[in-house]
């Protein structure tokens, strides 16, 4: 990651300060809103496929869920713009500055409190709290906070004294299935889906810096190796957090309620609805952005490190997300989430209501084939093994896998069957892997657990598959709950597949085998 100048910013996040020509800004606004776009577009037209053919979708629902789908790309670009040009930098500044004093009090205390402001304003966080039954949002959402603000010093610390992440994740996974055992399996699928929505557009980019950063500290070969993973931890602890909620919660009463779909009479009607939701989530944004912007003020006062230009970039920066979270939350909520629990449920009461796996299949590989997140981690995987495994071998295999995990959820909705017999052996597959494939490739896989599971899953597929579980009477909370926590778990096992793939190539055409404990460094040079 590059620091934020006039100089050597990104492209699309040149500095607002230059001119405020609306020419300018849209040619800054560009690359997100392609990205946004690539992201929103596959699935808004495989709905409409599916209301001409299927399931048909009245004419309001279908105006507000197109309209959803624009206020949904706006703003994604926006948000995605803004968490560039503020989160990033702030999040690179305060790394250097906390390790550049070396004390682990320092690091520790400021590690906690970036996690839990951080995690609060994730929006993907705040989609799943809304349809989470009986549970209040902020219980959900203060818990899986503390839960990752708790994680990120225990990463940091990992990356000091050189653990490595196997252990740790042999451990704390161990932890987790022991404590599911006494936990009410109303939880289990809220608590593994609370682990996936985390690593989001607004936490990832300050994690991801904070590591670099810490990782920094240390000399040896493999502080590389170990600025991954801290984005694999950071996952584990609202899974415990909110398994530790299912202790002490009341189960009873968990009605679920789908998302009512839009009544407008009219287009008028159909607007006036959207523009009055607006204030609600513009206030719901506020409280969760504020806690950010306190901390950036704080940091700059204390710190003096950053420049005025960079700081007024920042601030606009912090505006765009502000505008962008506003609008996608409001999209998602008024537009998009009705029409999908709308036709999950017309799926299920088909006569071949199986038809429901396929379609969620197809739905998955262009889903995941069109995160902008999924396209980086490509990218970063065949950089890593200097083009051994192409980012189109990345981009096939997870787009496979999370087509697989979407079929196994839909046969979960129709069948009941509990989501510990799929968790339990894809986790226990997935640690057995990284006692096999090089560090790296285990860092990178249980990094992308989050990375698959973008705005998407929670924002439709989640919609989608409790809508059809309550068409046919099943139980939303432990049947439907938990799509995110599959498709979190598919690049855990495709990407150290490759990386076991990898390893036996490079064996084969070195002289010294890629082992587990192989850097980044050994790699390259094995090419």
């Amino acid at each position: 990651m590059t620091k934020l100048t006039e100089n050597s910013a990104p492209s699309h996040v040149k500095p607002f300060y230059r001119t405020w020509q609306i020419g300018e800004f849209l040619s800054i606004f560009r690359k997100p809103m392609e990205e946004s776009l690539r992201s929103v577009l596959p699935i808004t037209g495989l709905v409409i496929l599916l209301c001409f053919t299927v399931a048909a979708v009245p004419n309001n629902a279908m105006m507000s869920f197109i309209t959803g789908g624009i206020m949904l790309i706006v703003g994604m670009g926006l948000f995605t713009l803004g968490s560039e040009m503020s989160m990033v930098p702030l999040g690179e500044a305060v790394g250097k500055e906390i390790t550049k004093s070396k004390k682990v009090p320092i690091i520790v205390a400021v590690s906690f409190l970036i996690g839990v402001i951080i995690t609060v304003a994730e929006p993907d966080l705040q989609v799943l709290a809304d349809q989470v039954p009986s549970i209040p949002n902020q219980v959900i959402i203060w818990l899986v906070a503390l839960g990752v603000g708790i994680f990120l010093v225990i990463a940091l610390l990992r990356i000091l004294l050189g653990i490595p992440l196997a252990h740790l994740l042999v451990v704390f996974y161990a932890m987790v299935f022991a404590l599911a055992f006494f936990v009410s399996p109303d939880f289990w699928a809220v608590a593994f889906d609370s682990g996936g929505v985390t690593t989001g557009p607004m936490t990832v980019p300050f994690i991801m810096a904070l590591g670099v950063g810490v990782s920094a500290v240390r000399n040896d070969k493999h502080a590389a190796n170990d600025s991954f993973g801290l984005v694999a931890l950071c996952s584990v602890g609202p899974i415990i957090t909110v398994l530790v909620l299912g202790l002490l919660y009341p189960t009873e009463g968990n009605a679920y309620v789908p998302a009512a779909m839009p009544d407008a009479a009219d287009t008028v009607e159909m607007w006036n609805g959207n523009v009055s939701a607006l204030p609600h989530y513009a206030h719901e944004t506020f409280m969760a952005l504020a806690p950010i912007a306190a901390f950036f003020m704080i940091f700059q006062l204390l710190t003096r490190r950053l420049q005025r230009k960079e700081i007024f970039s920042m601030s606009i920066g912090m505006v765009y997300t502000f505008l962008g979270l506003v609008l996608f939350l409001t999209g998602v909520n008024v537009g998009f989430m009705p029409v999908g629990s709308f036709l999950g449920r017309c799926l299920a009461l088909m006569e071949q209501n199986w038809v429901i796996i396929p379609i969620a299949m197809v739905i998955g590989y262009f889903i995941v084939s069109a995160e902008p997140a999924v396209h980086v981690l490509n990218r970063q995987v065949e950089e890593i093994t200097s083009g051994a495994i192409p980012a189109s071998a990345m981009k096939r295999a997870l787009s496979i896998g999370v087509a697989v995990s979407l079929a196994l959820a839909m046969i979960r909705v129709l069948t009941g069957i509990s989501i510990m017999w799929f968790l339990i052996p894809g986790y226990l597959f997935s640690i057995a892997l990284s006692y096999r494939v090089p560090k790296i490739f285990t860092s990178i896989a249980f990094d992308s657990g989050g990375v698959a599971s973008g705005p998407m899953t929670a924002t439709f597929l989640l919609p989608f598959a409790t809508g059809a579980c309550a068409a046919i009477g099943g139980n939303v909370v432990t049947d439907a709950f938990g799509v995110v926590a599959m498709v979190a778990m598919t690049p855990l096992v495709t990407i150290q597949l490759l990386g076991l793939v990898f390893q036996r190539k490079m064996s084969k055409a070195a002289p010294v085998a890629v082992q587990e404990s192989t850097t980044v460094e050994e790699i390259i040079e094995l090419m």
